[in-house]
């Protein structure tokens, strides 16, 4: 049995360079609770919820399941990191919605909300299409590299420090989206 070769190699649920910020248990805890906000604040609405990929993936699959009214889902794929690090909040669509959101009610689900800039971009051009209304959700928000102060973040997750993270759909180069939980990076060079 090779039991003492399996020990010797990490898991990537298992990763040293990863510190546990929330659990499982947590999150779906947490998503459950923002579900039942949504019901109540829609009730009697048909919504849209946008999610913005790659990253809200994971969360806007499990929300979705915990509000219970009748709506439709869609995905916008949008950048502004022009040099790969930093937001420069002119944003480039790479993927626009499938579907018109004309006198709908619209609520946008992103993993993370920090500068702010590329969300209240991306509200000014869903806006300028006719909804009837466009929310914010996020399942984390990091305010402190805030810059568009005056973006309303209407259903938040958790609030978290200026630290990078991953899992639940949050990636480092593309890895660690499958994650169950979410991580602090203790090692972003090791990331």
């Amino acid at each position: 049995m090779t039991t003492s070769n399996a020990t010797q190699h990490e898991t990537e649920f298992a990763n040293s360079n990863l510190e546990i910020l929330f659990s499982k248990q947590t999150i779906q805890e947490k998503v459950a609770e923002m579900g039942r906000m949504i019901t109540a604040d829609y009730a009697g609405k048909e919504l849209v919820l946008v999610g913005v990929l790659k990253g809200s993936c994971v969360f806007m699959a499990d929300l979705m399941r915990e509000i219970d009214l009748p709506l439709t889902i869609d995905f916008m794929s949008v950048s502004s990191y022009k040099d790969g690090t930093t937001s420069s909040g002119d944003v480039e669509i790479i993927k626009d919605l499938s579907n018109p959101i004309r006198d709908k009610h619209v609520l946008i689900v992103e993993d993370i909300v920090d500068t702010g800039l590329t969300l209240t971009r991306l509200e000014e051009i869903l806006g300028s299409r006719g909804a009837a209304s466009i929310r914010l959700a996020t399942f984390l928000d990091k305010p402190e590299p805030r810059i568009k102060k005056e973006l309303e973040v209407h259903y938040t997750g958790f609030q978290i420090p200026n630290k990078f993270v991953v899992g639940y759909g949050l990636d480092a180069a593309g890895r660690y989206r499958n994650l169950p939980f979410i991580a602090v990076v203790k090692d972003p060079s090791a990331a």
